[in-house]
């Protein structure tokens, strides 16, 4: 404990310190006294009760551990909000030019926008406000603030936490008390797993029991139920829709790819409706429509006929035959037969002209004639191109060896014309060297032959190679 003096202590001194300490711990001796004649705490630490050296501190005591100085600009005094000192009757100099108040100018009026203010109708004189003044230092300023700010932020705390029912959301995580925890369902330690710090059990601890006595199988029902089916195939529509080329991504961009979704089920839905309703308008709907005769239904009728051997009927009325949707016997455009009387390559068609347009003129025999013509030609000029597609391009490739595009390996050149295509080229190159003699326009009459064209190469200058001023 605190002593008066920071003076050097003996051994023994020191020792009957501690016990005397202690004593006070336990309560056999009295407590210490301060300057006051108050009584120190025995259990206070010593690094508490002891007073700093610049105190000369000649006593124990805690005055240092009080607040000695006291704060002049304290108060607990705050802003007298929306009073009122002075209602005014007419405009005065230096007021509000929209209001007409002393206490502020018109940049800072809160009032409404007046059409004419106050400084020219002179009427509606706002009053004065209220000003106070405090001197706070910034702990109590903060302090204001704060009172306001925890205020408000309980109220939103409150509404947050709270949902339906009044029950609030650690409340909702826990399992109700009355239930058995799922982890003592099965306590066989080969059962489903349970991990203690997510609470979760993925799988069904008692998988062989009536599934509707059970009240609970496994966290993984919930996986394809619920939200949890529409996130999975929002993120399988992701993946989908990127390896086909969209910029879109889940995590990257998940407003954008939920909207794509959206967007993708909505025309999907359009589309499945246009294909229903394309269906119903060519084929029906049996399901819409009347009923259908009794006869159809049960396979027989009331109406009773008799027939005689030969097949006819002697009494009752016979049974009228279904109408075709084409007029009947109705010969068009000089047709002498209907259409549908004559059926080709998955064609219908007249059987008179062997047409299969339903408004075309007949024509006759000279058409079908005509047609089997056509056809024979067709197949004459295609066989006829699979024949020279065949057949060797010798001409093709005679030009291609002329002219040096292509040499076949089995060429074989004359000497003596060789020779001759030698002295021409020479010749010509002679008569090309003065530009004045220069021949242009010239046409040659003679074809050009292969010796002609070997000719031409062995003379040709080749400006690529190094040698080319030794070879001629």
């Amino acid at each position: 404990m605190a002593t008066a003096s920071m003076a050097f202590k003996s051994r023994e001194d020191h020792r009957k310190q501690l016990e005397l300490e202690e004593a006070r711990k336990a309560g056999l001796a009295p407590a210490e006294l301060d300057e006051d004649g108050k009584e120190i705490n025995p259990h206070i630490p010593q690094y508490m009760s002891s007073a700093p050296w610049y105190l000369n501190a000649e006593r124990p005591s805690l005055k240092h551990q009080r607040k000695w100085k006291s704060d002049p600009n304290y108060t607990k005094a705050w802003y007298d909000r929306g009073a009122k000192i002075f209602q005014a009757d007419r405009y005065r100099k230096g007021a509000c030019q929209n209001c007409g108040a002393m206490t502020h100018d018109a940049k800072s009026c809160m009032e409404r926008p007046r059409k004419l203010g106050a400084k020219y109708t002179n009427m509606h004189i706002a009053p004065d406000e209220k000003v106070e003044t405090f001197e706070l230092d910034y702990d109590v300023d903060e302090a204001k603030v704060d009172e306001s700010k925890q205020m408000d932020f309980a109220k939103v705390e409150k509404r947050v936490r709270t949902t339906g029912g009044g029950s609030t959301g650690t409340v909702r995580n826990l399992r109700i008390r009355e239930d058995t925890a799922k982890y003592l369902l099965n306590l066989d330690i080969n059962s489903a797993h349970y991990d203690p710090k997510t609470r979760s059990m993925r799988e069904d601890p008692l998988p062989d029991s009536d599934p509707n006595e059970k009240f609970y199988v496994g966290d993984n029902q919930y996986r394809a139920s619920g939200q949890a089916l529409e996130f999975k195939q929002l993120n399988i529509h992701a993946w989908e829709a990127f390896e086909k080329g969209q910029d879109v991504h889940m995590q990257a961009a998940p407003s954008q790819a939920e909207l794509l979704y959206k967007n993708f089920k909505i025309n999907k839905e359009k589309l499945k409706t246009e294909v229903k309703d394309t269906i119903m308008q060519k084929y029906g709907n049996a399901a819409s429509e009347e009923q259908l005769p009794r006869e159809l239904l049960l396979g027989q009728s009331e109406r009773e006929i008799e027939y005689d051997r030969a097949g006819r009927i002697i009494k009752g009325q016979e049974i009228a035959l279904p109408k075709s949707k084409y007029e009947e016997d109705v010969y068009i455009n000089n047709h002498t037969s209907v259409w549908g009387s004559w059926w080709k390559d998955h064609q219908w068609g007249y059987r008179c002209c062997r047409q299969t347009i339903r408004n075309s003129y007949c024509t006759g025999s000279a058409g079908i004639e005509a047609a089997e013509e056509a056809t024979e030609l067709m197949k004459a000029n295609l066989a006829r191109k699979e024949a020279m597609e065949d057949q060797p391009k010798l001409t093709q490739e005679k030009q291609l060896a002329t002219w040096g595009t292509e040499i076949p390996e089995d060429l074989v050149l004359d000497e003596k014309l060789l020779a001759e295509s030698l002295k021409k080229e020479d010749e010509r190159k002679r008569e090309e060297r003065d530009e004045r003699k220069r021949k242009y326009n010239v046409k040659w009459n003679d074809e050009v032959t292969a010796e002609d064209m070997e000719a031409y190469r062995m003379k040709k200058v080749h400006h690529d190679d190094p040698m080319k001023d030794f070879l001629h």
